[in-house]
This record gives C-alpha cells, structure tokens and sequence, in this order.
C-alpha cells in the first residue's frame, strides 16, 4: 500500500521538485494541501532550518499530527537540533534528495523511525549525552523526563503494589508517594496510574 505523502515549501519551484522526485515511486502517494488528513507523512522543503521554517514545521504538524522529513539546502548542527525541537522526525539535504532517499526516509518516518545524515549523528548522539550529563543528571532527571525516584516508583505501581506499600518499600511517607504520582502524570499530561505505568513501558524504563 502507498504511504500518502504531503509536499510542503514557501518556495513553489522547491515544492515541485521534491514532488517531481516522489512521483512514480511505488512506496508514495503524493497527496495535495485539500487531502492533507489523509497523508501520514509530510516533506517540508527549506532552505535553511529558521524562525520561518521552524513555525512551517509546527503547523504542518499541527495540521494532522503528521511525521516530518525535512529536506533542507543548509543542514548542520544547529539546524538538525532546531528541526528536531520544532518536531521533524527526519532530514535529508537537498543535494541527496534523490526518489530513492527520499521514499527510504519516508518509509522510515511511516514506520515511526527516523533519518539523520551519518555525518551529523555521531555529534547529535554527542550533544544529547552532553545534555543528559550537564544539564539533566544534576537534576536527577533523565531522557525520559523521569527521575529515577519517579521510576522507581511507578516500577512498583507496576508491580501491584498500593501506595501504603509503596512508601513502607521506599521509605516515604504515603503523601511524597502520592505527589511523585500526581507529579508525573500533571508533568507528562496523563489521566491515571495506568497511563504513567504505560508511558513507562513504552520508554523502556520498567
């Protein structure tokens, strides 16, 4: 089955030569601004990751909750780390935007993966562990945007165990348990313990 993509750039020349490139490849369907809430991937074409390319992204996002491959003229550092803040799951410069890129990046963004330039990699994976070893450890954080006290703790809501147990365990008192909860699930916009319990899977954690 085609992967339903939706072409985006403020430059219309940009925008069809990405489309152009797409066209005829048997893995995508590209699909136009009326069928955007069909498409499950969007290519946003610029030329540089900016302020305006960065509320381009958002909105495309916004407007379907779309995975993103960015095709950009100028990609470094600063504008992969800009890119993946604003939300894009993929880049590929303009100068490799060839069908057979192109349709492998959005085969991985369809399929929930993503697509960095291998150049830039090593000093991506560099600068998140900088991030975690300066910025979040010191705060007891991690990645996930869990602490390892909340970890702890939903590994044990995980378990079965209630909060009376789960305090007696950890030696908190039932209210600090209750809090580390309400904390998480009010920080990462859940409904329940359930759902924290379920986010903490889904990351790997417990």
């Amino acid at each position: 089955m085609k992967i339903p993509v939706y072409v985006f750039s403020l430059d219309p020349i940009l925008q069809m030569g990405v489309i152009g490139q797409l066209r005829g490849r048997p893995e995508c369907e590209v699909v136009d601004g009326t069928s955007i809430d069909s498409a499950r991937v969007a290519i946003v074409a610029v030329d540089t990751v900016d302020e305006e390319s960065v509320r381009s992204i958002r909105a495309v996002i916004r407007n379907g909750e779309l995975r993103v491959v960015i095709v950009v003229s100028n990609l470094d550092d600063a504008s992969l780390l800009a890119g993946i803040e604003a939300g894009a799951c993929g880049f590929i410069r303009r100068g490799d935007a060839v069908p057979e890129r192109l349709a492998s990046a959005v085969l991985s963004a369809a399929a929930g993966d993503g697509t960095v330039p291998p150049d830039l990699l090593g000093r991506l994976l560099t600068h998140v562990s900088n991030v975690q070893a300066n910025v979040l450890s010191p705060r007891g954080m991690t990645l996930t945007g869990l602490s390892e006290r909340e970890i702890e703790v939903l590994r044990l809501v995980a378990e079965g165990l209630e909060t009376t147990e789960i305090a007696s365990r950890l030696c908190y008192s039932e209210r600090t348990v209750k809090g580390v909860i309400h904390e998480i699930t009010t920080r990462l916009r859940l409904k329940n313990r359930a759902q924290a319990v379920a986010y903490a899977v889904r990351q790997g954690l417990i």
